[in-house]
């Protein structure tokens, strides 16, 4: 798996586990699914990927699908 694809995968998973909390927990999880969302916009603009770089410190290795 590919960095690019990790953090879309990371991403989504963190994303809907929040939903899922802020359905049968608490509405204030809906403010992680906000912050996910904030860092993959802030990084489509600035190339900058918190994520992305923890990803790298475990491994995941960068490269092309094909």
């Amino acid at each position: 798996m590919t960095l690019d694809r990790a953090v879309m995968a990371v991403a989504g998973s963190f994303i809907l586990l929040s939903l899922l909390l802020a359905h049968f927990h608490s509405n204030n999880w809906l403010w992680f699914t906000a912050f996910v969302g904030t860092n993959l916009l802030q990084s489509a603009f600035t190339g900058f990927c918190p994520m992305a770089m923890f990803l790298k410190k475990l491994g995941v290795k960068p490269g092309s699908a094909f």
